[in-house]
This record gives C-alpha cells, structure tokens and sequence, in this order.
C-alpha cells in the first residue's frame, strides 16, 4: 500500500470515529469512560454494560464484582436507544454486553448483526430453550409475565380468563392498558399474532379498543389507577405489582393468570436478556458476566433485584412473588415477538390502538 493510500485510510477510519461519536452525541446517550462504574479488583479488568434494565442492577454487579474480580462499568437507556448506540460506535464500541428487557429487541439486535454467537455449555446448561436465542447471540436471564390484574371490590375472578376475553363489551369503560407505542403491548400483540394468525389477532386488538381503554404509559400508574377506582381490570407485568406489595402489603390490586384453561396457551412470558456485542473488547469478561448472571445466586440476585422470575429454573424466586402462585406460561419462541414486532405494530395502527 502506498503512503497515499495508507493516509487515506487512516482518513476514512478517523472520518468513521467522529460520525459514530456525533450519532451517540445526537441520540443523547454520549457517557464518558462507558457510565457508571463498579471498580474491579486489580487485575481484575472490566465489562462495559449497555443496560436497559435499571432497577436495582447496581448491587447485583458489585457483587458479581466482589466475587470475579471483574469490574462493570454501565450505561442505561431505552432499548432502542442503546442499539442505535452500539449500531453507530461500530467496531469502537465501548460496549461488551447489550442488556435489554424484551425479547424482541434482543432479537432485532441480533438480526442487525449486533451480537455474536456465544458457545457456552455454562449457558445452554442454565437458560432453557424457548428463553434464548436458536442462534446463541442472547440468552434470557430473568421472565416477565405479562398478565390480568383486577380490583377483588368489582371483580369477581370467575368473571377473567383470556387477553381474548378482555374483548367483551362487558368490559366497555373498565380496562386500563399500555400504549401502543410500548414495546409490552407490542409482544404482546405479536404473541396474538403467533397463536391466532394475524386477522384473528385484528379482532381481538378492536375489541379491546372499542371498549375504550385508559392508555396510561406505566404499569405502575395503571395499578394505582384500578386502586383509586378509575379501572376495574388491565393488563401489566407481574413484578409492578410486586413492587407496590413490598411498599404497602395491603395494596388492593390481585393477580389473574390468564389463558390457563384447558387447551389455552398459558400467560404471555417475556424475558430481561443479554447478548454480547459483535465488537466486545472484553469478550471473557463479558461471557464471564453472563454465565455468573445465568447461574443459580447471579439469577437469584437478579431477579430478586426486580421481583422478576429467574429464567434458571434451579433459581430461587422472590418471596413476594412466590405467593403469586402457580402458572403455566406460553411457551413460545421469544424469537417470534421480534420476527413479528413490525406486523404487531402495523396492526396496532390499523385497529386504531394509541
């Protein structure tokens, strides 16, 4: 190569760097020296999180810190938002690890070629099938079940059962739900799509809107509504409940498993998950972070952190959450809420859902 030909190069990977650094900087989630940080041990190294799941995680990493050595230093931001991230640095990327809460945008993350396939018997052996990816490149490291709550003052629970049901106009003026732009309604509807194919799904979805909904954009707020009497039954994840049940016991608000009948389904599961990064610096680390998080004290850790369900199976659940009970969960590919996300959102749009 010539001394032209080497500037030129030199040029077009400086060129590279300062788009990637200005795309970061325009989508606001520019951070120096990778975030916040857990120090390692000396000679420890570190592992550089892109984490959308923010609650309580800093504790579970310092101890993930105090028995590896291993210093996380991270970054938190929507889904979304952080992929674009890793998209823009490119092979400057600080990050190792892309920690999302929706399998559908660990599966768009994937497809954009953003993770790499990860050979780990540690994580085959602790992570069943249907919570990570057929190709390796993420794995589920806690469940979120997406199901029924309802006020036991105006509800009976022999009155529930499906998503389905929720479309019945008895329901008209009762139901509190998520916006439509929200990644939870999103698989939801997908996992519609997946079992009923998508005009069965349209259906439903107009069903729901013509019994005109309060569209609250938190499932905290949602819960809080049907306890101040604004709402009857909504659907949200199962951990805000817990969340609200740690604060104050005697929180109103009850559980319902849906679709648990005989022949239905079981209740909507999505997962918080993580893969590594095409161009992880730390790759050992990273699948060293990931195998202690996929194990029975990282897992309980985890979950607990949120009052979320592990996804090891040999993990220890959330007092809290143990007195939910029993269910059987649907046990779809995770990799369908991404392949159908798109047709979710379009059908979304055109059954009127805000």
């Amino acid at each position: 190569m010539t001394m032209r030909a080497v500037k030129a190069s030199s040029a077009v990977r400086g060129i590279k760097l300062v788009v990637a650094v200005l795309i970061v900087a325009a989508l606001g989630l520019f951070t120096l020296a990778g975030g916040r940080g857990v120090e390692a041990a000396q000679g420890g190294g570190v592992v550089n999180v892109y984490s959308s799941r923010h609650y309580g995680v800093e504790p579970v990493f310092v101890e993930f810190t105090k028995e590896t050595g291993i210093g996380v230093r991270f970054t938190t931001g929507s889904d979304a938002a952080l992929r674009e991230r890793i998209r823009a640095e490119g092979r400057f990327t600080l990050a190792d690890v892309y920690l999302a809460v929706d399998a559908g945008n660990l599966w768009l993350a994937a497809r954009d070629g953003l993770l790499q396939v990860v050979e780990s018997a540690t994580l085959t052996r602790n992570i069943p099938k249907h919570l990570r990816d057929s190709g390796n490149r993420w794995f589920g490291l806690t469940r979120r079940v997406r199901t029924i709550m309802y006020h036991p003052d105006r509800v009976k629970p022999a009155e529930l059962s499906t998503y389905e049901a929720l479309a019945d106009p008895r329901w008209r003026g009762r139901l509190a739900m998520r916006p439509a732009t929200h990644p939870y309604t999103q698989s939801l509807v997908a996992s519609l799509i997946a079992a009923h194919g998508e005009a069965r799904a349209e259906e439903i979805v107009r069903g729901w809107v013509a019994n005109r909904p309060q569209l609250i954009d938190s499932d905290t707020r949602i819960l809080e509504t049907l306890a101040a009497g604004a709402a009857d039954v909504a659907i949200t994840n199962h951990y805000y409940l817990g969340r609200l049940l740690e604060a104050n016991p005697a929180f109103p608000i009850k559980i319902f498993w849906a679709n648990q009948g005989p022949g239905e389904r079981g209740v909507h599961v999505n997962i918080s998950g993580a893969g590594i990064t095409t161009h992880a610096p730390n790759r050992a680390n990273a699948q060293q972070f990931l195998e202690w998080l996929s194990g029975p004290r990282g897992q309980g850790l985890f979950s607990a952190s949120n009052h979320e369900y592990p996804a090891n199976p040999e993990a220890p659940v959330h007092p809290i959450v143990a007195t939910f009970g029993e269910f059987r969960a649907d046990n779809l590919d995770l990799g369908e809420l991404g392949r159908l996300q798109a047709d979710a959102i379009r059908l979304l749009d055109r059954a009127g859902y805000r």
